[in-house]
């Protein structure tokens, strides 16, 4: 079956493309660009750097454009898929969802109205399985934005390791954080994964951080 994947160039996205694709065509990348960094629907730290992982993964992408107001962008989302079916013929999206019930409802609901299939790969995967998988199949992955007590700055570009992931457990057992960022804790950059042609290299960035919340910014990068 042709698929799109919903992509955003972050660990989940990326890992829901690669299960896909061992039994289906994927036919191309979509991402959306949101003016709203606090978008209910869409991942917004670095999404420009979709356009390198797009070249290292050799998957054509279509980008979307939206003003990010709640619902509304679900509009923005549909046009960009139907784009999608026009131009590449796909039959179905992928999507990297976890466990937000908001964000897989309102993507089923689009694919249902279109006719497509809402692959969702991910769905109720344990949070710190999903990263040791990860780690595991040799990605290389940052974190590129933290939400939440106790994270701080040192988190933001740190390299997903185990070491990461031994943290990651203890927080979740003393304070209920979402290991793997499903309740918004943080978000995630791949660098490298095992479909790359080749690796995305960051040259320049900065950090934006206060009061446990803040962004690791890619101000320039290139494919190695």
């Amino acid at each position: 079956m042709k698929l799109g994947v919903l992509f955003s160039g972050g660990k989940d996205s990326t890992l829901a493309m690669h299960l896909a694709e061992k039994h289906h065509e994927i036919s191309c990348l979509l991402s959306m660009k949101s003016e709203n960094d606090e978008s209910y629907m869409f991942h917004t730290p670095n999404i420009g750097i979709t356009e390198l992982q797009a070249e290292a993964l050799d998957i054509p992408l279509l980008t979307g454009f939206t003003a990010g107001e709640k619902e509304l962008e679900l509009a923005d989302l549909k046009d960009l898929i139907e784009n999608a079916v026009e131009l590449f013929g796909i039959e179905g999206i992928v999507t990297g969802a976890v466990g937000s019930v908001y964000q897989a409802s309102r993507v089923q609901k689009i694919c249902a109205e279109l006719g497509l299939w809402c692959f969702n790969p991910l769905w109720q995967f344990d949070q710190i399985e999903l990263l040791e998988k990860l780690v595991n199949e040799k990605y290389e992955i940052i974190i590129s934005s933290i939400a939440a007590y106790p994270l701080d700055q040192n988190w933001l570009g740190r390299k997903i390791d185990s070491k990461a992931i031994s943290e990651l457990k203890v927080l979740q057992d003393k304070y209920k954080l979402h290991p793997a960022g499903e309740g918004g804790e943080c978000d995630s950059l791949v660098l490298n994964a095992p479909m790359f042609k080749r690796k995305i290299k960051i040259s320049e960035y900065e950090k934006e951080y206060s009061n446990h919340a803040g962004v690791f910014i890619v101000k320039e990068a290139d494919l190695k």
